[in-house]
């Protein structure tokens, strides 16, 4: 890549003289300083994500294959850390705010559901037909950040994220499943809560571009080894693959997994992105990207061996969402949620204290409740009026969308089995 192509990028990296900065460090409310602080403000996102609880459990999530005894297949967890490590590298070869794609990429996934691309196809039956709304993956994350996530201010209270624009905004926009042959940032900082699409909105910054296109390259090539490593692929399908690529790649005799897509993808976007073109492949490596995607979907993702899987998450999703709904009591709904406890000890103290902590009946049970002290320090945001079902409704879609693959089955056989 020639100097000139990363200067005028470069230019363009996410840093104090750039015009749009001060939008793209503002936050929606105020946090709290420390004059000692060496940070800037996307490095103290990278870390809030970082110590998240949503982001803890990244790691008991279904990437694509559901594998608990294999320690070797890919999680949620593992993804956004490929993705992070493959969008600073792009990044920093462009010239671009490292720090800022580190952000995004560790966010991008933080409100994915349970069970992978099957959970989420649940929750989005399940906010269709109960709340009359779309579900997906990319403004949940975004709800995540917002409203749900929180952490310990140095008064040891409970507070939001509040992340600033240029990270919220690279999270809902990294939309995984469409793959433009040209990326460039839009031009205004819109407000993210408007919008109603997974795809109808690019990135405001650069880095939030990189990052989208980092997503793609962080799980084609993995997908394929998982599914090697687990006997997906037949020697014949491995042959498919290889000439699909070979025209392309015709070096590395024939071998490709992910450390050869990822190091091919990788040098030809770098090389061929500027301020003209946008983040872009060239034409021969945009084609390779698409027809591998293809044969993902073919080989991988609509195999036969995944359809019981598919079954089963979407058995154990509408199974808590109907035993949760069942609780439903107005502004009795904890007592009724207290009453049941010892029969589904897992999930109804999990969600207990979920509505505790987001909904209207805070005050109430910070009368009643001997943890007091544990109440009182929730200063986050109130999201649920209980005697709205609606709101109720959605904080079930809500505590379900951050469920482990893990939790959700334990929760699965309290509702399956007597004690």
């Amino acid at each position: 890549m020639n100097r000139e192509k990363t200067g005028q990028l470069r230019e363009q990296a996410c840093i104090s003289k750039n015009p749009k900065y001060q939008e793209a460090i503002a936050r929606k409310g105020l946090l709290y300083q420390r004059l000692e602080d060496i940070r800037s403000p996307f490095s103290r996102d990278y870390n809030r994500i970082l110590h998240s609880t949503a982001f803890s459990r990244l790691k008991h999530k279904t990437q694509v294959f559901f594998a608990v005894e294999n320690d070797h297949i890919c999680t949620r967890m593992e993804h956004v850390n490929h993705v992070a490590s493959i969008g600073q590298t792009i990044s920093s070869k462009l010239g671009l705010n490292t720090q800022l794609a580190n952000a995004i990429a560790l966010g991008h996934d933080l409100g994915h559901a349970p069970f992978g691309h099957a959970g989420e196809t649940k929750l989005k039956e399940i906010a269709r037909k109960e709340l009359g709304i779309q579900f997906w993956h990319e403004k949940n994350s975004l709800r995540f950040v917002d409203d749900i996530e929180t952490l310990k201010d140095p008064e040891n209270n409970q507070q939001n994220l509040n992340l600033t624009y240029a990270v919220r905004d690279g999270i809902v926009c990294h939309c995984g499943e469409i793959f433009d042959e040209h990326l460039h940032p839009r031009d205004e900082a819109l407000d993210l809560n408007d919008i109603k699409k997974a795809d109808n909105l690019l990135p405001f910054t650069w880095e939030g571009c990189v990052v989208r296109v980092a997503d793609k390259i962080a799980y084609l090539g993995r997908d394929i080894d998982d599914a090697q490593r687990l006997g997906i692929l037949t020697s014949g399908q491995d042959e498919e693959l290889k000439e699909i690529v070979k025209d392309i790649i015709p070096q590395n005799g024939g071998n490709i997994n992910n450390t050869v897509l990822i190091h091919k993808f990788i040098l030809d976007l770098c090389d061929n992105s500027t301020l003209n073109s946008g983040i872009c492949f060239s034409k021969n490596m945009y084609q390779l990207m698409k027809l591998v995607k293809k044969f993902n979907y073919e080989n991988i993702y609509d195999h036969p061996r995944l359809s019981s899987y598919k079954k089963y998450a979407n058995l154990i999703l509408e199974s808590i969402y109907e035993q949760l709904y069942g609780m439903y009591s107005h502004k009795y709904t904890l007592d009724k949620l207290k009453e049941n406890r010892r029969f589904f000890p897992s999930l109804l103290r999990g969600f207990y204290w979920y509505i505790i902590k987001y909904s209207d009946l805070r005050w109430e049970a910070n009368v009643k409740n001997r943890n007091i002290d544990k109440i009182s320090k929730y200063k986050n945001k109130v999201l649920y009026k209980i005697d709205r079902e609606e709101d109720y409704k959605t904080a079930i879609l809500d505590y379900l969308s951050g469920m482990t693959d893990n939790f959700a089955i334990r929760s699965f056989g309290e509702i399956t089995s007597f004690r």
